[in-house]
């Protein structure tokens, strides 16, 4: 067999292989490159970041009301793919990102969604538990320490489910 003719049965084996092994690779290591939160920002979204700048990059959708308990000129969006949740805005021109809240696609310290208390405050030991909001929003907070540079981090972990549901930059915006 010719060296060519070898060369072009082994590349289409190789490549089949290859999509193989990465389909039944277990989806915690496909997710493993999940999106980076830190006490301001999530994948590349900084607090005080405008929206038309983040619509050009590609990391939110169309402007949209927010809470309706905020007033009339409140605004948010969508976060895009690979991330889930929104981005709430400043009340007036132009748009500044306030809060981050992130349902899926992204970890802080590799903590993410379905995360326990426990493992929260493995990776940030100084975490401040709150339970006030058990009752009302069914929710424990878990918040980080302010840093220097005014940001933090606020999990909040199901009271039926024991897991995180919802991360905040730098905390969980509610409207109920």
């Amino acid at each position: 067999m010719s060296p060519l003719r070898l060369l072009m049965l082994l590349v289409p084996a190789a490549l089949v292989v290859a999509a193989a092994v990465a389909i039944a690779s277990p989806p915690a290591a496909r997710d493993s490159a999940a999106a980076v939160i830190t006490p301001n920002r999530v994948d590349g979204i900084h607090v005080g970041d405008t929206h038309a700048d983040l619509r050009a990059r590609g990391k939110v959708g169309p402007l949209r009301p927010g809470c309706e308990l905020g007033g009339p000129n409140t605004r948010s969006a969508r976060l895009l793919a690979p991330l889930r949740g929104s981005v709430n805005y400043t009340l007036t021109a132009p748009r500044k990102v306030t809060e981050i809240t992130v349902t899926k696609g992204a970890r802080a310290r590799g903590v993410g969604i379905g995360a326990t208390i426990a493992a929260i405050k493995a990776k940030f030991p100084n975490a401040k538990v709150d339970h006030s909001t058990d009752q009302v929003f069914q929710l424990t907070l878990v918040t980080t320490p302010r840093r220097q540079n005014g940001g933090r981090i606020m999990f909040g972990v199901s009271t039926q489910t024991n897991k995180t549901t919802i991360i905040g930059v730098p905390g969980i915006g509610f409207c109920e």
